[in-house]
């Protein structure tokens, strides 16, 4: 695992968890526009993603590491992108892209987090596509446009 450093969201929270993990899958981007990553391709992405909240559960905990690795790696390890049902060939905000696929993993970790006892909420995806290629994923406040 590449020890990394993560930008840091401003939050209010008591707790702030971060879990660190990697899994490999394969994409294509359905558009010419994307030169080669319009063909079948695959990564070994890492993620990190920060959860916050005030309230521990039952057990001690903010929310089980275990619980927000099976999430996200058990969902895409060794797999395509472009057949998960969240994903689209012809919405282009819904393009297995590395930018969809971060709002698509906060999506799916914010759902869960939401039928929990304390009801953390997730501040953000770090989504690393190659060594040199990542994005941040932090859903905007409720209430605040730009």
């Amino acid at each position: 695992m590449i020890q990394q450093i993560y930008p840091a969201p401003h939050h209010d929270y008591s707790y702030e968890l971060n879990k660190d993990f990697h899994f490999s899958a394969a994409h294509s981007i359905p558009s010419e526009e994307a030169g080669k990553c319009q063909y079948v391709h695959g990564h070994t992405y890492f993620v990190n993603i920060t959860i916050a909240g005030d309230e521990l559960d039952h057990t001690g905990f903010l929310i089980n590491f275990k619980t927000i690795k099976q999430l996200v790696h058990d969902r895409f390890d060794h797999k395509v992108l472009n057949e998960d049902p969240a994903f689209s060939e012809t919405d282009s905000d819904r393009f297995p892209t590395t930018e969809a696929a971060a709002r698509i993993i906060w999506e799916s970790v914010e759902a869960y987090l939401q039928t929990t006892e304390n009801k953390p909420t997730c501040l953000q995806v770090f989504l690393r596509e190659t060594p040199t290629s990542y994005v941040v994923y932090r859903p905007k406040k409720k209430g605040i446009s730009s």
